[in-house]
């Protein structure tokens, strides 16, 4: 494929842990990892660099242990823990089909993967490399939604990307409300101040002020990653205003 055919050539993808557990109640499925890894690999070989940040939400979420009355920073630092999980799992099945691939945390575990250093992410993307962030931000009371718009601010994305579980961004829940309307754009004052639940609002707020338009598709429809990144308004999309 040309590249003149793309309309993006740095991303950022957001994956929730939760997406990879297909029909699993826990954990990873196999089949749901590599069919996300050959979507991604099919964009990157098609000339767009790609970071992907995962959440830790199918292994351990911190809040729940949290509210479960755990201490909320321990938590935190265990759902950082399972993030690192689910990059390395991300980083093999992408490396299984022949991508090259990068795990980098934000917490220090150089025996597993390497740290998060701005300027080698960078490299490594510049390089074709599929650079995977991990761990979030390093720090507790922060979301991986959060971390997501850090790392896509940090190496310059031009589009960050939520792959969900619905096709876009509803006024109510389309899954309890027949009558639900998808929105097919929104600006970011939108999603704050209807507090639709997009992201959460430190996630809104990063990419609203550096002015990263976030795309909400599903992420079971097949194909659709290569054609947003072609330009296709699929799914919602938000961005400033004009």
């Amino acid at each position: 494929m040309s590249t003149s055919a793309l309309k993006y050539r740095r991303i950022l993808l957001k994956l929730s842990g939760e997406a990879l557990m297909g029909r699993e109640d826990y954990g990873i499925d196999p089949e749901v990892l590599f069919r996300l890894a050959r979507e991604i690999q099919e964009v990157n070989r098609a000339g767009v660099q790609v970071g992907v940040v995962i959440g830790g939400g199918n292994i351990f979420r911190g809040a729940g242990l949290a509210a479960a009355g755990m201490d909320r920073v321990t938590g935190d630092h265990m759902g950082m823990l399972a993030t690192v999980m689910n990059a390395l799992a991300m980083q093999d099945a992408l490396e299984k089909i022949g991508s090259y691939a990068r795990t980098m945390s934000a917490l220090k575990i150089n025996e597993v993967c390497e740290d998060f250093i701005r300027r080698r992410a960078i490299r490594h993307l510049e390089k074709g490399r599929i650079a995977i962030f991990a761990a979030g931000t390093g720090n507790p009371f922060f979301t991986t939604d959060s971390a997501a718009a850090l790392r896509a601010v940090e190496v310059g994305a031009e589009l960050m990307l939520k792959a969900t579980k619905v096709d876009g961004v509803y006024d109510k829940d389309p899954k309890k409300h027949a009558d639900a309307t998808r929105y097919e754009k929104l600006t970011y004052e939108d999603v704050i101040t209807r507090d639709l639940k997009v992201m959460d609002t430190a996630a809104i707020a990063l990419c609203r002020d550096y002015d990263i338009p976030l795309r909400i598709y599903d992420m079971s429809r097949s194909g659709d990653l290569m054609r947003i990144v072609q330009g296709e308004p699929i799914g919602t999309l938000v961005h400033n205003r004009g």
